[in-house]
């Protein structure tokens, strides 16, 4: 009977461990993104419990309940405080701040976006499971969600060209950002997702011809990357064309973007910057290429364009968002010190949060230097959003982030606390109309205003 009693003991001890264990994966996993882990459980139910949350990882249509669901949404407006899945002016896609790199490994990070927005586009107007209705394709994709990250994405899984239509004209000197993610464990075999800049009609007609490059005798310049396309590391590759034939390629290994064996990030945002014949090309802080002579001068340059050239290997995708194009190059000293006021979409945020992104080192950078080099200069630093959400919760919001970025110049340039302040105004001081993603973009923004 003793024996007995032990026995019983021992075995609900352990039925206790094991599903604590596996409650603590579940949260983990379904909270936070699925992440490497789960030691303390055995094999054979890490497995099942892993394989069972990556089947919904990639998530296309919403399993709720439709009262659920209409809470769920109610939630999301009433709580949104202008932040509805962007990352200018005061947002950023990702939901786990823990995971961003912090601002130490951004040191060198010298990218500053265009000053004016000319698009936006974060898919939240097109409903899930469609093609966007403003771009334009031969093949097929869809706008979906993810459990891993906030927003809207257009997932592809097949071959062909994506383009948004409403994209006419590149700018000599502009930037262009968005946001990639895929799917855990991608296959090398996979294709490239590569973009395109390049010269000649926009017209569909023209675009989806499968000679479009050599038949249409174009010039252009064209960036792809792949989470495991080299030996334990991500890959990216630079190819410039003149008159439809490619005239300079180059191929480098990246950690920026690295899938490999599920191990890595499998998420990176791409910032590209042109200058007249230069671009720059980065993969989150890392400037991955600098090329001096990409871009003829005497060309206008028409269309941007994302291409997938062959298959996918077993069910791999990519997640498209976020896209960015803005052009002009902020002058913060002179618009600061001459005009008084220099406004930026460059400090980014994390969703609902007061927390800055990484990204916003070069604009933060560039700020701390004006204020370094002229000492006497003091600034009122102000918050501002969109309309989207509460206004009550958006003016808090907008404070809470003109204070951070204080903190920020101060903890992390050396900034006296003495010559700032801050302040925040919500949605009152639109510079834009709320009525289009472009407008609500140029809207989530900081100012600094001279005292």
């Amino acid at each position: 009977m003793k024996t007995l009693f032990i026995f019983a003991a021992i075995f609900f001890c352990t039925q206790k461990a094991l599903g604590q264990s596996t409650g603590d994966v579940i949260k983990q996993q379904a909270g936070e993104g699925v992440k490497e882990g789960a030691k303390n459980v055995t094999e054979t139910v890490g497995e099942k419990v892993t394989d069972k949350l990556l089947n919904k990882l990639f998530s296309k249509k919403d399993k709720k309940s439709k009262n659920q669901k209409k809470k769920d949404e109610d939630a999301v407006n009433k709580n949104n405080s202008g932040n509805k899945s962007d990352t200018t002016g005061l947002n950023s896609v990702s939901n786990n701040p823990a995971s961003a790199p912090a601002f130490q490994t951004y040191s060198k990070y010298d990218f500053i976006p265009g000053e004016k927005i000319l698009a936006f586009d974060d898919f939240s107007k097109d409903a899930i499971g469609d093609f966007p209705a403003t771009w334009n394709t031969n093949s097929t994709g869809e706008v979906v969600t993810t459990s891993s990250r906030e927003g809207h994405w257009l997932m592809l899984t097949k071959p062909g060209k994506f383009f948004p239509e409403y994209i006419k004209s590149l700018p000599d000197n502009f930037t262009f950002e968005y946001d990639i993610t895929c799917n855990k464990d991608f296959n090398g075999y996979s294709p490239l997702l590569y973009v395109y800049f390049i010269t000649g009609p926009n017209s569909s007609k023209d675009l989806l011809d499968n000679w479009f490059m050599s038949d249409g005798k174009r010039d252009g310049v064209r960036f792809g990357v792949n989470p495991t396309g080299g030996s334990n590391a991500g890959v990216i590759v630079a190819q410039t064309f003149e008159d439809g034939a490619g005239t300079m390629r180059n191929e480098a290994a990246t950690m920026q973007f690295n899938g490999d064996e599920g191990k890595g990030d499998r998420h990176v945002h791409v910032s590209i910057w042109r200058q007249k014949q230069r671009i720059r090309v980065y993969l989150n802080e890392e400037k991955v290429y600098d090329l001096p002579r990409a871009f003829p001068v005497t060309k206008p340059y028409t269309t941007l364009l994302f291409l997938l050239e062959g298959s996918f290997k077993n069910q791999d995708r990519y997640l498209l968002s976020n896209l960015k194009l803005a052009v002009g190059d902020p002058d913060t000293r002179n618009k600061l010190l001459t005009e008084g006021k220099f406004s930026t979409t460059g400090i980014l945020f994390d969703v609902n949060s007061s927390n800055i992104r990484p990204e916003s080192y070069g604009t933060l950078k560039d700020i701390a230097n004006v204020l370094k080099e002229n000492s006497s200069v003091h600034v009122k630093i102000i918050g501002h959003t969109d309309s989207d959400g509460d206004d009550k919760l958006n003016l808090a919001l907008s404070k809470k982030r003109a204070e951070s970025v204080k903190e920020a110049l101060i903890n992390e340039f050396g900034i006296d606390a003495s010559r700032m302040e801050t302040d925040g105004k919500g949605e009152t001081q639109p510079v834009a109309p709320n009525t289009t993603p472009e407008g609500k973009a140029q809207n989530r923004r900081v100012e600094f205003v001279k005292q």
